[in-house]
């Protein structure tokens, strides 16, 4: 499948840079950009150039051994320092994607492990570990896949809200996962993607991967999953997510609850696909979650060529909502499914 072979987030050693798939101009053109500051890395994720969970922590670790790679430090604590003020910088990019803070604390951690040896071998270390997040994802994703296709039958129905594939990852996505993996033995699911309003992921990322991987999908506005739900053309719904709370509410892009809300009147089960990484056991439940809000633009501008709104007109804008866990019928991670209560399901796969 030629999508799988596109990665959105990728290290140039030689050159010390960070490059990304421009998600912005998807998907009517596929740039690839440079990065080498934390000005630029912060830009990039704040404006989506990079974004899906998974992929904003693998660009966040690529990115901040990019920044330090070119300390001038002799010691220690002038370098850590550095890489303090750097992690800080970056990681207020976006405040909801808790892979952000995971993939930045870890790479925080093997500086601490490794402080009594040199810069050099620090930053040695840095790099090994940016690139074991990214392979490791690889290996999580293609295991949410398998453990979602369990729960499946070929030729259902699947419907998707937002992106969270190939681009939203390192390779196969998350929710995606089953779908290709279906598609390499023959399920022919057919799908149905959500356009994913204010910032049309589904429209502009989703159905353009799996159009390129040839699987059977049709874009439709969010506004009428109730119609094809009712028409009985879905039999389960995908969705990825940004956090997992303790207790198994799920933060995901706007709109997700809905969806949810959908599945339980006509009887559809709804999947969250939640790497371990995702669930933050810090944060008890959704409403301890931040929801990020963005600029009101984005509704009425951002995709037209004229406002499609009076000017000055007040908007809002949550980039996410939470889906409360009895809504969810099941989180899958790298690890199995796990099932209601999540609040003990969750823990023990941690345990």
């Amino acid at each position: 499948m030629e999508i799988l072979n596109i990665t959105p987030v990728e290290l140039d050693v030689h050159n010390n840079e960070l490059i990304l798939l421009d998600q912005t101009l998807l998907p009517n053109e596929e740039k690839y950009i440079r990065l080498k500051d934390k000005e630029s890395i912060w830009d990039a994720i704040y404006e989506l150039k990079v974004r899906g969970a998974p992929a904003i922590g693998i660009a966040a670790a690529f990115g901040i051994y990019v920044c330090v790679n070119d300390s001038i430090a002799t010691d220690f604590d002038s370098f850590y320092r550095e890489f303090s003020e750097i992690k800080s910088f970056i990681a207020s990019a976006r405040p909801t994607a808790v892979n952000l803070f995971w993939a930045l604390d870890r790479m925080e951690k093997c500086i601490l492990h490794n402080k009594e040896k040199s810069i050099n071998e620090i930053k040695k270390a840095l790099l090994d570990e940016a690139v074991s997040i990214k392979d490791e994802d690889e290996k999580v994703c293609k295991n949410i896949g398998e453990h979602a296709l369990a729960l499946l039958k070929p030729n259902m129905g699947i419907l998707t809200h937002c992106n969270a594939g190939t681009i939203a990852t390192s390779k196969y996505g998350t929710a995606l996962a089953p779908i290709y993996l279906g598609q390499e033995r023959g399920y022919n699911f057919k799908v149905f993607a959500d356009e994913t309003r204010p910032l049309l992921q589904g429209a502009r990322l989703t159905t353009w991967e799996l159009s390129k991987a040839g699987v059977n999908v049709t874009l439709i506005c969010d506004n009428m999953a109730s119609m094809v739900m009712k028409k009985g053309w879905v039999n389960a719904v995908f969705v990825g997510c940004d956090r997992v709370a303790a207790n198994g509410d799920a933060a995901n892009k706007i709109g997700t609850t809905g969806v949810a809300i959908l599945t339980k009147h006509y009887d559809i089960p709804f999947y969250v696909c939640a790497p371990l990484s995702t669930i933050d056991l810090d944060t008890d439940t959704g409403k301890d979650i931040k929801i990020e809000e963005r600029p009101g633009e984005e509704i009425y501008k951002a995709w037209y060529t004229k406002p499609m709104a009076p000017q000055g007109i007040k908007t809002y804008n949550p980039a996410f909502d939470v889906t409360e866990a009895e809504l969810i019928s099941a989180i899958i991670t790298e690890k199995g499914v796990l099932y209601p209560p999540y609040g003990k399901s969750i823990r023990e796969v941690f345990e």
